[in-house]
Protein backbone atom coordinates (compact mmCIF):
# COMPACT_ATOMS: atom_id res chain seq x y z
CA UNK A 1 0.00 0.00 0.00
CA UNK A 2 1.56 3.27 -1.02
CA UNK A 3 0.80 6.54 1.26
CA UNK A 4 1.98 9.97 -1.09
CA UNK A 5 2.29 13.29 0.55
CA UNK A 6 3.24 16.50 -1.32
CA UNK A 7 4.24 19.65 0.61
CA UNK A 8 4.09 23.01 -1.27
CA UNK A 9 7.16 24.61 -2.13
CA UNK A 10 8.89 27.48 -0.59
CA UNK A 11 10.65 30.45 -1.71
CA UNK A 12 13.79 30.19 -3.65
CA UNK A 13 15.23 33.00 -0.93
CA UNK A 14 14.78 30.81 1.86
CA UNK A 15 17.55 28.50 0.28
CA UNK A 16 20.10 31.65 0.00
CA UNK A 17 19.57 32.33 3.64
CA UNK A 18 19.94 28.60 4.86
CA UNK A 19 22.86 28.43 3.17
CA UNK A 20 22.10 26.03 0.55
CA UNK A 21 23.78 25.02 -2.35
CA UNK A 22 22.07 27.44 -4.87
CA UNK A 23 18.58 27.91 -4.79
CA UNK A 24 16.06 26.04 -6.55
CA UNK A 25 14.92 25.84 -9.99
CA UNK A 26 10.63 26.63 -10.24
CA UNK A 27 9.14 22.88 -9.65
CA UNK A 28 12.58 21.40 -8.59
CA UNK A 29 11.80 18.29 -6.99
CA UNK A 30 13.19 15.67 -4.79
CA UNK A 31 12.05 12.12 -4.88
CA UNK A 32 11.61 10.94 -1.50
CA UNK A 33 10.56 7.04 -0.54
CA UNK A 34 10.11 6.19 3.04
CA UNK A 35 8.62 3.02 5.37
CA UNK A 36 4.97 4.05 6.79
CA UNK A 37 6.27 4.72 10.20
CA UNK A 38 4.84 2.23 12.93
CA UNK A 39 3.18 5.05 14.97
CA UNK A 40 1.63 8.17 13.88
CA UNK A 41 4.55 10.17 15.85
CA UNK A 42 6.96 9.28 13.14
CA UNK A 43 5.15 10.11 10.23
CA UNK A 44 4.28 13.27 11.42
CA UNK A 45 7.99 14.03 12.67
CA UNK A 46 8.67 13.29 8.75
CA UNK A 47 6.38 15.63 7.64
CA UNK A 48 7.68 18.12 9.86
CA UNK A 49 11.34 17.87 8.61
CA UNK A 50 9.90 17.73 4.60
CA UNK A 51 7.96 20.90 5.31
CA UNK A 52 11.62 22.30 7.02
CA UNK A 53 13.24 21.31 4.24
CA UNK A 54 11.03 22.74 1.69
CA UNK A 55 10.69 26.22 3.17
CA UNK A 56 14.47 26.24 3.40
CA UNK A 57 16.02 25.02 0.05
CA UNK A 58 12.44 25.97 -2.29
CA UNK A 59 12.87 22.38 -3.40
CA UNK A 60 9.43 20.29 -3.84
CA UNK A 61 9.43 17.00 -1.87
CA UNK A 62 7.58 14.36 -3.63
CA UNK A 63 7.51 11.89 -0.70
CA UNK A 64 5.54 8.79 -0.74
CA UNK A 65 4.87 6.33 2.33
CA UNK A 66 4.67 2.55 1.72
CA UNK A 67 4.02 -0.55 4.08
CA UNK A 68 6.90 -2.82 4.89
CA UNK A 69 7.68 -5.26 2.40
CA UNK A 70 6.40 -2.81 -0.58
CA UNK A 71 8.22 -0.14 0.48
CA UNK A 72 11.52 -2.33 -0.05
CA UNK A 73 9.81 -4.37 -3.04
CA UNK A 74 9.06 -1.63 -5.23
CA UNK A 75 12.68 0.31 -4.63
CA UNK A 76 13.99 -3.03 -5.75
CA UNK A 77 11.88 -3.32 -9.03
CA UNK A 78 13.08 0.38 -9.59
CA UNK A 79 16.65 -0.29 -9.08
CA UNK A 80 16.23 -2.73 -11.90
CA UNK A 81 14.76 -0.53 -13.81
CA UNK A 82 17.01 2.38 -13.69
CA UNK A 83 14.49 4.46 -12.28
CA UNK A 84 15.07 4.65 -8.49
CA UNK A 85 13.77 7.96 -6.61
CA UNK A 86 16.46 9.99 -5.05
CA UNK A 87 16.32 9.31 -1.73
CA UNK A 88 14.64 5.36 -0.23
CA UNK A 89 14.61 4.40 3.37
CA UNK A 90 12.81 1.05 3.64
CA UNK A 91 13.28 -0.28 7.10
CA UNK A 92 14.23 -3.41 5.75
CA UNK A 93 16.89 -1.89 3.40
CA UNK A 94 19.92 -3.00 5.49
CA UNK A 95 18.74 -6.52 5.97
CA UNK A 96 18.06 -7.06 1.71
CA UNK A 97 19.47 -4.56 -0.27
CA UNK A 98 21.83 -1.59 1.55
CA UNK A 99 25.40 -3.82 0.99
CA UNK A 100 24.53 -5.75 -2.30
CA UNK A 101 23.73 -1.88 -3.40
CA UNK A 102 26.85 -0.77 -2.99
CA UNK A 103 28.86 -3.47 -4.08
CA UNK A 104 26.77 -3.23 -7.37
CA UNK A 105 27.51 0.43 -7.92
CA UNK A 106 23.57 1.49 -7.26
CA UNK A 107 24.38 3.99 -4.29
CA UNK A 108 25.61 7.37 -4.54
CA UNK A 109 28.70 7.71 -2.50
CA UNK A 110 27.83 10.44 0.59
CA UNK A 111 30.92 10.30 2.50
CA UNK A 112 31.07 13.75 1.74
CA UNK A 113 27.88 14.74 3.81
CA UNK A 114 29.04 12.11 6.54
CA UNK A 115 32.70 12.67 6.91
CA UNK A 116 31.83 16.21 8.57
CA UNK A 117 29.54 15.26 11.06
CA UNK A 118 30.72 11.56 11.80
CA UNK A 119 31.68 12.70 15.45
CA UNK A 120 28.00 13.36 15.53
CA UNK A 121 26.81 9.78 15.24
CA UNK A 122 27.64 6.55 16.95
CA UNK A 123 30.71 4.98 16.06
CA UNK A 124 29.55 1.27 15.57
CA UNK A 125 26.62 2.68 13.56
CA UNK A 126 28.46 4.72 11.30
CA UNK A 127 30.82 1.66 11.00
CA UNK A 128 27.77 -0.58 9.05
CA UNK A 129 27.77 1.80 6.10
CA UNK A 130 31.42 1.67 5.25
CA UNK A 131 30.81 -0.40 2.07
CA UNK A 132 32.72 -2.35 -0.61
CA UNK A 133 31.99 -0.73 -3.95
CA UNK A 134 33.05 -3.42 -6.45
CA UNK A 135 33.34 -1.16 -9.34
CA UNK A 136 35.71 1.08 -7.55
CA UNK A 137 37.38 -1.98 -5.13
CA UNK A 138 36.88 0.19 -2.08
CA UNK A 139 34.79 1.18 0.81
CA UNK A 140 33.36 4.41 1.03
CA UNK A 141 30.38 5.23 2.79
CA UNK A 142 27.45 4.70 0.74
CA UNK A 143 24.16 5.21 3.59
CA UNK A 144 22.98 7.05 5.99
CA UNK A 145 22.76 5.23 9.40
CA UNK A 146 19.11 6.60 10.75
CA UNK A 147 18.13 4.29 13.47
CA UNK A 148 18.95 0.61 15.26
CA UNK A 149 17.22 -1.96 16.56
CA UNK A 150 18.61 -4.93 19.17
CA UNK A 151 17.16 -7.53 20.52
CA UNK A 152 15.55 -7.79 23.98
CA UNK A 153 14.04 -10.31 26.75
CA UNK A 154 10.50 -9.21 27.76
CA UNK A 155 8.35 -10.70 30.61
CA UNK A 156 5.40 -11.00 32.71
CA UNK A 157 6.49 -9.63 35.71
CA UNK A 158 3.12 -10.51 37.53
CA UNK A 159 3.07 -14.07 35.79
CA UNK A 160 6.71 -14.70 37.33
CA UNK A 161 5.08 -13.21 40.61
CA UNK A 162 1.95 -15.78 39.96
CA UNK A 163 4.96 -18.58 39.58
CA UNK A 164 6.58 -17.92 43.51
CA UNK A 165 9.40 -16.18 42.50
CA UNK A 166 10.74 -12.23 42.34
CA UNK A 167 13.13 -10.26 39.79
CA UNK A 168 15.84 -11.01 42.09
CA UNK A 169 15.24 -14.63 41.76
CA UNK A 170 17.00 -14.33 37.97
CA UNK A 171 20.34 -15.64 37.51
CA UNK A 172 22.55 -13.64 35.35
CA UNK A 173 24.58 -16.75 33.92
CA UNK A 174 23.53 -18.69 30.17
CA UNK A 175 22.49 -21.43 31.57
CA UNK A 176 21.22 -21.16 34.84
CA UNK A 177 18.43 -18.36 33.43
CA UNK A 178 17.10 -20.57 30.56
CA UNK A 179 16.70 -23.15 33.47
CA UNK A 180 15.18 -20.81 35.37
CA UNK A 181 12.53 -20.23 33.08
CA UNK A 182 12.00 -23.66 31.90
CA UNK A 183 12.39 -25.36 34.97
CA UNK A 184 11.24 -23.38 37.93
CA UNK A 185 8.69 -20.90 36.50
CA UNK A 186 6.84 -23.21 33.56
CA UNK A 187 6.87 -26.32 36.18
CA UNK A 188 5.79 -23.66 39.16
CA UNK A 189 2.85 -22.45 36.74
CA UNK A 190 2.28 -26.07 35.48
CA UNK A 191 1.71 -27.24 39.36
CA UNK A 192 -1.22 -24.80 39.31
CA UNK A 193 -2.73 -26.71 36.63
CA UNK A 194 -2.03 -23.81 33.70
CA UNK A 195 -0.99 -24.87 30.54
CA UNK A 196 1.80 -22.16 30.37
CA UNK A 197 4.97 -22.00 28.42
CA UNK A 198 7.97 -20.45 29.87
CA UNK A 199 9.51 -19.62 26.73
CA UNK A 200 8.10 -18.15 23.11
CA UNK A 201 11.02 -19.24 20.87
CA UNK A 202 10.63 -18.20 17.02
CA UNK A 203 11.95 -21.14 15.02
CA UNK A 204 10.03 -20.67 11.85
CA UNK A 205 12.08 -20.85 8.75
CA UNK A 206 10.15 -17.88 7.19
CA UNK A 207 10.16 -15.18 10.13
CA UNK A 208 13.45 -12.55 10.38
CA UNK A 209 12.84 -12.97 14.16
CA UNK A 210 14.44 -16.51 14.13
CA UNK A 211 17.25 -15.26 12.37
CA UNK A 212 17.72 -12.58 14.64
CA UNK A 213 17.24 -14.78 17.82
CA UNK A 214 19.02 -17.69 16.53
CA UNK A 215 22.22 -15.09 15.76
CA UNK A 216 22.02 -13.82 19.33
CA UNK A 217 22.52 -17.18 20.91
CA UNK A 218 25.44 -17.89 17.91
CA UNK A 219 26.77 -14.46 19.33
CA UNK A 220 26.45 -15.50 22.98
CA UNK A 221 28.60 -18.57 22.26
CA UNK A 222 31.53 -16.51 20.43
CA UNK A 223 30.60 -18.53 16.84
CA UNK A 224 32.22 -16.19 14.52
CA UNK A 225 31.31 -16.59 10.81
CA UNK A 226 32.78 -13.73 8.59
CA UNK A 227 35.94 -11.81 9.59
CA UNK A 228 35.96 -8.16 8.74
CA UNK A 229 36.66 -8.28 5.30
CA UNK A 230 33.98 -10.71 4.56
CA UNK A 231 35.52 -14.01 4.31
CA UNK A 232 33.64 -16.99 5.62
CA UNK A 233 35.87 -17.82 9.03
CA UNK A 234 32.77 -20.77 9.97
CA UNK A 235 34.36 -24.09 8.99
CA UNK A 236 37.56 -23.16 11.37
CA UNK A 237 37.66 -25.41 14.55
CA UNK A 238 36.43 -22.97 17.40
CA UNK A 239 33.54 -21.15 15.35
CA UNK A 240 32.17 -24.27 14.37
CA UNK A 241 32.45 -25.90 17.76
CA UNK A 242 30.65 -22.72 19.01
CA UNK A 243 28.11 -23.20 16.27
CA UNK A 244 27.50 -26.54 17.08
CA UNK A 245 26.81 -25.44 20.70
CA UNK A 246 24.67 -22.52 19.53
CA UNK A 247 22.49 -24.96 17.43
CA UNK A 248 22.22 -27.57 20.22
CA UNK A 249 21.20 -24.95 22.96
CA UNK A 250 18.86 -23.17 20.83
CA UNK A 251 16.38 -26.42 20.19
CA UNK A 252 16.99 -27.33 23.88
CA UNK A 253 14.43 -24.78 24.78
CA UNK A 254 11.95 -26.52 22.21
CA UNK A 255 13.16 -30.17 22.92
CA UNK A 256 12.70 -29.77 26.61
CA UNK A 257 8.51 -28.57 26.00
CA UNK A 258 9.87 -24.36 26.88
CA UNK A 259 7.61 -23.24 24.16
CA UNK A 260 4.92 -23.83 22.29
CA UNK A 261 5.04 -26.90 19.48
CA UNK A 262 3.51 -24.40 17.24
CA UNK A 263 7.00 -22.23 17.57
CA UNK A 264 8.34 -24.40 15.12
CA UNK A 265 6.11 -22.63 12.35
CA UNK A 266 5.63 -19.17 13.70
CA UNK A 267 6.02 -15.90 11.49
CA UNK A 268 7.06 -12.79 12.64
CA UNK A 269 4.14 -11.55 15.05
CA UNK A 270 3.31 -15.26 16.58
CA UNK A 271 5.64 -14.43 19.30
CA UNK A 272 4.26 -11.42 20.03
CA UNK A 273 0.94 -12.92 20.03
CA UNK A 274 1.82 -15.51 22.02
CA UNK A 275 2.87 -12.70 25.08
CA UNK A 276 -0.14 -10.13 24.27
CA UNK A 277 -2.25 -13.22 25.45
CA UNK A 278 -0.06 -14.79 28.08
CA UNK A 279 0.55 -18.44 27.47
CA UNK A 280 4.14 -17.45 27.27
CA UNK A 281 5.87 -15.95 29.96
CA UNK A 282 9.18 -14.38 28.36
CA UNK A 283 10.26 -14.15 24.91
CA UNK A 284 13.09 -11.91 22.75
CA UNK A 285 12.57 -9.52 20.82
CA UNK A 286 14.22 -7.21 18.15
CA UNK A 287 11.97 -4.37 19.44
CA UNK A 288 10.53 -3.02 22.31
CA UNK A 289 7.25 -2.98 20.06
CA UNK A 290 5.55 -5.42 22.86
CA UNK A 291 5.82 -3.23 25.52
CA UNK A 292 5.10 0.36 23.15
CA UNK A 293 1.15 -1.80 22.53
CA UNK A 294 0.29 -1.28 25.79
CA UNK A 295 2.17 2.42 25.82
CA UNK A 296 0.22 3.27 23.01
CA UNK A 297 -3.09 1.61 24.02
CA UNK A 298 -2.73 3.52 27.02
CA UNK A 299 -3.34 6.54 25.04
CA UNK A 300 -5.69 5.72 22.69
CA UNK A 301 -9.00 7.08 23.36
CA UNK A 302 -11.25 5.03 21.15
CA UNK A 303 -10.29 2.37 23.65
CA UNK A 304 -12.61 2.14 27.27
CA UNK A 305 -11.10 3.96 29.94
CA UNK A 306 -10.77 0.29 31.75
CA UNK A 307 -8.62 -0.77 29.04
CA UNK A 308 -6.57 2.33 29.03
CA UNK A 309 -5.88 1.33 32.81
CA UNK A 310 -4.71 -2.15 32.21
CA UNK A 311 -2.58 -0.81 29.46
CA UNK A 312 -0.63 1.39 31.59
CA UNK A 313 -0.55 -1.29 34.40
CA UNK A 314 1.07 -3.37 31.95
CA UNK A 315 3.49 -0.98 30.52
CA UNK A 316 4.51 -0.08 34.13
CA UNK A 317 4.08 -2.31 36.99
CA UNK A 318 3.36 -6.10 34.63
CA UNK A 319 5.60 -6.28 31.56
CA UNK A 320 9.56 -6.23 31.99
CA UNK A 321 12.09 -5.22 29.23
CA UNK A 322 15.28 -6.77 30.44
CA UNK A 323 18.98 -7.74 28.88
CA UNK A 324 19.97 -11.11 27.88
CA UNK A 325 21.93 -12.72 30.30
CA UNK A 326 25.59 -12.97 30.74
CA UNK A 327 27.57 -15.59 27.93
CA UNK A 328 28.18 -19.35 28.86
CA UNK A 329 31.82 -18.23 29.01
CA UNK A 330 30.65 -15.58 31.66
CA UNK A 331 31.27 -12.48 29.80
CA UNK A 332 28.77 -9.74 29.32
CA UNK A 333 26.66 -9.98 26.16
CA UNK A 334 27.60 -7.64 23.59
CA UNK A 335 24.07 -6.74 21.66
CA UNK A 336 23.59 -7.84 17.74
CA UNK A 337 22.25 -4.45 16.13
CA UNK A 338 20.99 -3.92 13.26
CA UNK A 339 21.20 -0.10 11.84
CA UNK A 340 18.53 0.99 9.57
CA UNK A 341 19.59 2.75 6.28
CA UNK A 342 18.79 5.54 4.02
CA UNK A 343 20.51 5.66 0.56
CA UNK A 344 20.94 8.21 -2.12
CA UNK A 345 20.27 6.13 -5.44
CA UNK A 346 23.39 6.81 -8.04
CA UNK A 347 20.27 6.58 -10.51
CA UNK A 348 18.00 9.36 -8.99
CA UNK A 349 17.07 12.12 -11.67
CA UNK A 350 18.20 14.80 -8.71
CA UNK A 351 20.68 13.17 -6.40
CA UNK A 352 22.04 16.05 -5.54
CA UNK A 353 19.46 17.79 -4.11
CA UNK A 354 18.68 14.32 -2.29
CA UNK A 355 21.85 14.15 -0.79
CA UNK A 356 20.86 17.43 1.03
CA UNK A 357 17.57 16.41 2.22
CA UNK A 358 19.96 13.63 3.71
CA UNK A 359 21.94 16.14 4.90
CA UNK A 360 18.67 18.37 6.42
CA UNK A 361 17.58 15.38 7.64
CA UNK A 362 20.57 14.24 10.29
CA UNK A 363 20.40 17.20 11.69
CA UNK A 364 19.63 16.38 15.17
CA UNK A 365 16.80 18.75 15.23
CA UNK A 366 15.05 16.73 13.05
CA UNK A 367 16.28 13.23 13.23
CA UNK A 368 15.73 13.05 17.06
CA UNK A 369 12.62 13.85 16.68
CA UNK A 370 11.68 11.10 13.93
CA UNK A 371 13.66 8.38 16.06
CA UNK A 372 11.32 9.44 19.03
CA UNK A 373 8.45 9.22 17.21
CA UNK A 374 8.66 5.41 17.59
CA UNK A 375 7.99 5.31 21.17
CA UNK A 376 10.98 2.89 21.52
CA UNK A 377 10.65 0.74 18.95
CA UNK A 378 13.92 2.46 17.48
CA UNK A 379 17.16 3.42 18.93
CA UNK A 380 19.12 6.48 17.71
CA UNK A 381 22.24 6.37 16.11
CA UNK A 382 23.20 9.71 17.17
CA UNK A 383 25.76 10.72 20.11
CA UNK A 384 23.21 13.12 21.54
CA UNK A 385 20.18 11.93 21.03
CA UNK A 386 21.36 8.68 22.73
CA UNK A 387 21.73 11.07 25.72
CA UNK A 388 18.39 12.35 25.51
CA UNK A 389 16.09 11.62 28.91
CA UNK A 390 13.67 9.86 26.48
CA UNK A 391 15.92 7.24 26.54
CA UNK A 392 17.91 7.81 30.48
CA UNK A 393 15.08 9.06 32.04
CA UNK A 394 12.58 7.14 34.33
CA UNK A 395 10.72 5.43 31.40
CA UNK A 396 11.12 1.35 32.66
CA UNK A 397 11.93 -0.04 29.21
CA UNK A 398 13.48 2.72 27.09
CA UNK A 399 16.21 3.26 29.34
CA UNK A 400 16.95 -1.03 29.49
CA UNK A 401 17.27 -0.45 25.92
CA UNK A 402 19.62 2.25 26.45
CA UNK A 403 22.00 0.70 29.02
CA UNK A 404 21.64 -2.48 25.74
CA UNK A 405 23.72 -0.37 23.87
CA UNK A 406 25.98 1.89 26.34
CA UNK A 407 27.11 -1.94 26.87
CA UNK A 408 28.43 -2.53 23.14
CA UNK A 409 26.92 -3.62 19.92
CA UNK A 410 28.01 -5.95 17.02
CA UNK A 411 27.03 -6.11 13.82
CA UNK A 412 25.82 -8.51 11.38
CA UNK A 413 27.72 -10.27 9.14
CA UNK A 414 25.74 -8.65 6.14
CA UNK A 415 27.80 -5.71 6.98
CA UNK A 416 30.92 -7.42 6.29
CA UNK A 417 30.00 -9.77 3.11
CA UNK A 418 26.48 -8.45 1.52
CA UNK A 419 25.54 -11.42 0.20
CA UNK A 420 24.97 -12.60 3.84
CA UNK A 421 21.62 -10.85 3.29
CA UNK A 422 20.69 -14.15 1.01
CA UNK A 423 22.09 -16.03 3.60
CA UNK A 424 19.06 -14.32 6.12
CA UNK A 425 16.24 -14.57 3.74
CA UNK A 426 16.97 -18.38 2.93
CA UNK A 427 17.47 -18.63 6.57
CA UNK A 428 20.07 -21.41 7.02
CA UNK A 429 19.77 -20.42 10.40
CA UNK A 430 16.14 -22.13 11.53
CA UNK A 431 17.01 -24.33 9.01
CA UNK A 432 19.72 -25.93 10.73
CA UNK A 433 17.94 -25.63 14.11
CA UNK A 434 14.94 -26.89 12.19
CA UNK A 435 16.98 -30.39 11.19
CA UNK A 436 17.57 -31.20 14.56
CA UNK A 437 14.07 -30.69 15.76
CA UNK A 438 12.23 -32.71 13.26
CA UNK A 439 14.51 -34.11 11.12
CA UNK A 440 16.61 -35.79 14.42
CA UNK A 441 20.10 -34.99 12.83
CA UNK A 442 22.43 -34.27 15.39
CA UNK A 443 23.73 -30.79 15.70
CA UNK A 444 27.37 -31.37 14.06
CA UNK A 445 25.26 -32.24 11.14
CA UNK A 446 23.01 -29.50 10.58
CA UNK A 447 26.19 -27.87 11.32
CA UNK A 448 28.13 -28.66 8.21
CA UNK A 449 24.79 -28.46 6.00
CA UNK A 450 24.72 -25.15 7.35
CA UNK A 451 28.31 -23.81 6.32
CA UNK A 452 28.29 -25.88 3.03
CA UNK A 453 25.29 -23.98 1.86
CA UNK A 454 26.94 -20.83 3.63
CA UNK A 455 30.08 -21.51 0.86
CA UNK A 456 27.66 -22.08 -2.12
CA UNK A 457 25.63 -18.78 -1.13
CA UNK A 458 28.52 -16.11 0.13
CA UNK A 459 31.67 -18.25 -0.46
Amino acid sequence: MKFVRSLAAGAALAAIAAGWSGAAFAQETVTVWFTKGFYKGEDDALLAVVDKFQKATGVKVDLSLYATEDCVTKSVGAVQAGTPPDVGFCTTYDFRTTGQWAFEGKLEDVTDVLEPIKAQIQPQALATTFLMNDKTKKKAYYAFPVQQQMMHITYWKDMLEEAGFKESDIPKGWDGYWDFWCDKVQGALRAKGKRIYAVGHPMGVAASDTFYSFLTFANAHNAKVVDEDGKIVLDQPANKAAMVKAVKDYANISQRGCTPPSSVNWLDPDNNVAFHNRTTVLTHNATISIAAKHLDDMNNQALTQEQRDQAKKNYYDNIRTAEFPNKPDGSPMTNLAAVKTAVVFADGKNKKRGKEFMAFMMKDENLRPFVEGSVGRWFPTTVEAAKAEFWTGADPHRKIVYKQYTDGTTPFQFVYNYKFTTVNAENVWAKAVNRVLVDKVTPEQAVDEMIARIKQIAG
